[in-house]
């Protein structure tokens, strides 16, 4: 998968493109992600108590995966994700643009 929790990435589809945030958390079955303030939606909440009051509550609702671009932090770009086998057998995130690594 080319986004992890807490990378910054920017929606490139949809009603919510050219927005950037970060990832809050990714849902690997869905192929979507949950970024932090992007995509709000209401949802009616009933009361559940004196530490929960009901009402209308806006939420992150998440966003396909092929929709989103990383961030990297040098080009301060969206940028297409490579990967790379390090010479001790770890493999890094590489930025497509400017080749640094993410990780």
């Amino acid at each position: 998968m080319h986004i992890r929790k807490n990378d910054s990435v920017m929606v490139i589809a949809g009603r919510e493109r050219r927005k950037t945030g970060k990832v809050l958390r990714v849902i690997p079955e869905r192929a979507a992600a949950i970024i932090e303030r992007v995509n709000l939606v209401k949802r009616h909440a009933r009361a559940r108590g004196p530490q929960q009051p009901g009402g209308i509550v806006e939420k992150e609702a998440p966003i396909p995966l092929s929709n989103l671009m990383l961030m990297c932090d040098k080009c301060n770009a969206p940028v297409r994700v490579g990967r790379k086998v390090q010479p001790d057998g770890d493999k890094v995130r590489i930025c497509r643009r400017c080749g640094d690594p993410i990780d």
